[in-house]
This record gives structure tokens, sequence and C-alpha cells, in this order.
């Protein structure tokens, strides 16, 4: 074990049980499902990373088996591509063929695209390699530079499409946690009640709906404790009332599901969640466009990218969004964050927003990775600030 906390497995892919490059990355234990979202600590590990042949490549893919093989393809083409820019850049040819043995290593895998997302984030530097599978509709495009472009991938934790559901009646009750794919999950509550009838007289009061919903999220609070996912209640509307009462998870979604949800499915229900996450994340946009507003008349919000560079590098930018497709060539000074723009991407020209991102991000800061048509006063960038500067 390291100091940092990574793990470093000599010559083997920890994910797919196949021989290869040297790993560093956080061992996690979990289950196999078609997409994986980055935690935090994987995020933050890619921000700091810097190598001179540092690759990120980003293509679109499909989740049958025969747009598996079709994308397996196009990853095949793209190693060409990222020899003829190493080789561009003056890269060590030792780390031009260690890169291409990765990338041709990762094609190679069929075990690894017989599971397959929306699109594919592949991570590389001649000793590590990272992978994610990701349930967001992203753009073909191959980055070199001496640190990671992130951005794209940052847009599947904005919008990671997973949620807790508490399907509850008087007459059951179950917690699931659905993913942007796949079967849900139930999850096993300790404690959590089974129902509200009342063993007694056979009938059901409302002190004992009262005790029931408390005991409920009294249980549930015990599993989300550690949780920032959305919480949505799948209810008829006056046990999903009667539970708002007493609720005491900070993340409960205000929209639930109408209806009994003993008469649908764990699946059906998942369906549903979906689409009310959805809603969710326009709600949260507009709202997000109504506070940038409110901020600039205030003089706490930028939206010039040079500005919002200087400010993130200050500690400044509590939210900032960013438009993930957007690439702007040049570099931000460490200490004073005035930006440096350039005519096209290198090892000393990495990206601007991707490095106001990565500095909001490392400063406790949130960072949106949106579509440009969600970025407030239209630019590629924009930032609601702690403080007025």
């Amino acid at each position: 074990m390291r100091d940092d906390g990574l793990v470093t497995v000599q010559a083997l892919r920890i994910r797919y049980g196949q021989v290869d490059n040297e790993v560093q990355l956080p061992v996690t234990v979990g289950l196999m499902i078609h997409s994986d979202i980055p935690t935090r600590p994987q995020i933050d590990q890619l921000l700091n990373a810097r190598h001179q042949a540092s690759v990120s490549l980003y293509l679109p893919t499909g989740r049958s088996t025969l747009d598996a093989q079709q994308d397996r393809v196009v990853l095949s083409n793209l190693r060409a591509l990222v020899r003829s820019k190493l080789e561009a850049a003056g890269a060590d040819p030792e780390d031009v063929t260690a890169l291409d043995e990765s990338i041709e290593a990762i094609a190679a895998d069929d075990d690894f695209w017989t599971r397959q997302a929306d699109s594919l984030a592949v991570f590389l530097t001649p000793s590590s390699e990272q992978t994610f599978r990701l349930p967001n509709q992203l753009s073909q495009s191959v980055e070199i530079s001496d640190r990671f472009h992130v951005s794209p991938l940052l847009r599947a934790v904005t919008f990671p499409q997973a949620a807790h559901v508490l399907a509850l009646s008087k007459g059951a009750v179950r917690l699931l946690e659905i993913g942007p794919d796949g079967a849900p999950e139930e999850i096993n509550v300790a404690d959590m009640p089974r129902d509200a009838w009342d063993p007694r007289s056979n009938k059901v009061f409302k002190a004992r709906d009262r005790l029931f919903v408390r005991q409920v999220d009294h249980a549930v609070r015990s599993v989300l404790n550690h949780s920032d996912l959305p919480l949505i209640i799948a209810a008829t509307e006056g046990i999903d009332a009667l539970y708002r009462t007493v609720n005491t998870y900070p993340h409960l979604v205000d929209t639930r599901w109408p209806g009994n949800p003993e008469e649908l499915t764990d699946a059906e229900l998942a369906t549903n969640v979906r689409a009310i996450l959805d809603t969710v994340y326009a709600a949260e946009l507009v709202d997000l466009a109504e506070l940038f507003d409110v901020r600039t008349s205030q003089g706490r919000a930028a939206y010039d990218v040079s500005d919002v560079a200087r400010l993130a590098t200050m500690g400044a930018v509590d939210t900032v969004l960013v438009d993930f497709e957007a690439v702007l060539p040049g570099s931000i000074d460490e200490l004073s964050g005035a930006v440096t723009f350039a005519e096209k991407s290198s090892a000393e020209s990495y990206g601007v927003n991707d490095e106001i991102a990565r500095r909001v991000h490392l400063a406790g800061g949130r960072v949106l990775a949106v579509r440009q048509d969600d970025v407030p006063h239209g630019g590629s960038v924009a930032a609601i600030l702690r403080y007025a500067p």
C-alpha cells in the first residue's frame, strides 16, 4: 500500500483478470454493471495525475454485441492517431510503445466489450490505465497533454442517473437503489418495519401510520447516512404526505411516483424513477440559471474565461458550470490564475476549461459539466462565487 492510498498492482488488470501493464488505482469491490460512474477519489486521482504522455480517449459506444464489435474497431483505429500525436509531440519512443500496447489490450479484451454503456472513457499513461463505461452520450475525442482531459467525464458525475427509491405503502415497504441502466437492487435494511398493520385489532389507525413512517425513516437513515443520492418516494398521496412530515434525509425529492408501489415490479419502478430524475436535473439547471442572475446583480458571478480562471485559482468559486464539449487550448498560471491561450492543444496547452474545473473541484467547489445551452450567459464557462471579489 502506498502513502497516497493507492494499491500498485504489477502485471494485473484488476477489472478483467487479464495480464497487462502496471495499474495504479483505488481498489474497490462491487457489482459488475454496464456503467461505472467514477468516485470522488478516482476523479481526484485523475485531476492530480501528471505525465507528459497523458492520453484521454472518449468514444460513443453501443450496448448490443454488434455495436461493441464496431466500437472496438474504432478504438483500434484510434491507436494510429494517438501514436502520431505522441510522435509529433516528441514523446519517448518507449512511452509511445507502452501506450500503443495498452490501447491494443483494451480493444482485444473480449469480456470487457460484452458489457458496455453509452460512452467509453479511457485514461492512459505509459504505466497506468483507467477506463469508465458511462451512461452519457459523449463525442469521440483524443487529447494528449501532461494531464488528463476530464470535463466530459465529469458529465457522468453531474447527472449520474442514480437514486434511491422508497417504495412505501401501508402493506409493504422496500428500499431500492437504481443506476443509469440495469436491474435495480433491493437494499437489505435492518429494523425496517414490514407494514403498518396493527396486530392488536387487525385495523390500521392514524397513530399507527405515523409510528410506521417514523420507523421507516429511522431505518432508511441508518443505511443512507453517508449517501448524497436523491431519494424518490413511490407511494399514494396520503402515505407520501405523512412520510414527508417525519423525513430526516436531506436529499428527498419533491416529486413522487404516484400510486401503489405494490402493484409494480422493481424494474417498472426503476423506469418511472429514471424519468423523474430527468425532470429533477432539468429543474436544477433552471434554479442555477436563476441563482446566477441573482449573484450577477450582487457582484458574485463571472462568465469571462479569464476572470473565472483567476477566481478559481483564488478559491473564490462556489459553483462552476463548464461546457464539457468545449476545448480551449491554453494554460493557467499556477499562482496568479492568468490565462495564456494557444492555437492548439499540447503538453503545455492542456485546456483552460478543464483546468478551471480541476481547480474548483480540488478547492471544494461544485463542478457541473453541462452542454453549452445550459451555461448561463451563453459562453463555455460560468461561475457562482463564494464572495464578491
